[in-house]
């Protein structure tokens, strides 16, 4: 059995996602100049690398913008899905570029107020738009637009690194700790984006003969599905969307 939501349905959720897709492309472009700015100012690759993951989310939200700007963008889907695959790959490039340059090149950045406070709008902005994006995404059963919402996630992650690597140096003088955990990230990045580029669906708009996987009123997570995918759903629901 196939849930499809109905053609007025389909229209609002497009338009939401184009919405959300908006507000991500505006916020992270004044993301990554204040990024970029604070960065070279207090010689942090942390920040600069921060900035640099801003214009990277920017250019997978174009993605998707483009492919919902068509009146098919189902057609645009693998287009749009490859693209972000190719953002997550240059994400982790950078990412872990930084981190290594800041764990063996031993620069030693300043204190950045501005960094922490960017931080911190940022850890509290990125997850209403990730979970909004992803929730209309999974109902529309558009996996480009699920996919560019991980990266948005993952740039929530970024930033609480950000914020406990420049907290920590700014309190204790720890420089290691930041890198080491953006290169988890990167890890991240990367198994994300092979996903995207094999077009892994981590939700899918069908259900078994039983019902036994149908979550949100016709999403469900297939097997494997990781938790930047599942994170918005609730408890409840995430365990009755995975297989036992």
């Amino acid at each position: 059995m196939t849930i499809v939501a109905s053609p007025s349905r389909r229209t609002v959720l497009a338009g939401r996602i184009r919405w959300f897709v908006a507000a991500t492309i505006v916020y992270n472009v004044i993301e990554a100049v204040v990024a970029l700015t604070a960065g070279a100012t207090a010689s942090s690759s942390a920040l600069i690398g921060f900035g640099l993951d801003s214009v990277i989310e920017v250019s997978s939200a174009a993605a998707v913008a483009w492919q919902f700007s068509g009146s098919d963008p189902e057609a645009r889907e693998t287009v749009a899905l490859r693209c972000i695959a190719c953002s997550f790959f240059a994400l982790a490039a950078f990412v872990t570029v930084t981190a290594l340059r800041s764990l063996l090149g031993g620069v030693e950045a300043d204190h950045s107020t501005v960094g922490l406070i960017l931080a911190a709008v940022s850890l509290a902005v990125m997850p209403a738009l990730s979970y909004g994006q992803r929730r209309a995404g999974r109902e529309l059963g558009s996996r480009s637009a699920v996919a560019d919402s991980k990266q948005t996630l993952l740039c929530t992650y970024l930033s609480a690194v950000l914020l406990l690597g420049l907290g920590l140096n700014w309190l204790f003088g720890w420089t290691w700790a930041d890198p080491i955990a953006a290169l988890v990230i990167a890890g991240i990045a990367v198994r994300e984006g092979v996903a995207a580029w094999r077009g892994d669906a981590c939700c899918t708009t069908t259900t078994s003969a039983f019902g036994d996987q149908l979550v949100d009123g016709g999403c469900s997570c297939a097997g494997g599905c990781s938790e930047l995918c599942c994170g918005g759903l609730p408890e409840a629901d995430t365990k009755r969307a995975r297989p036992s």
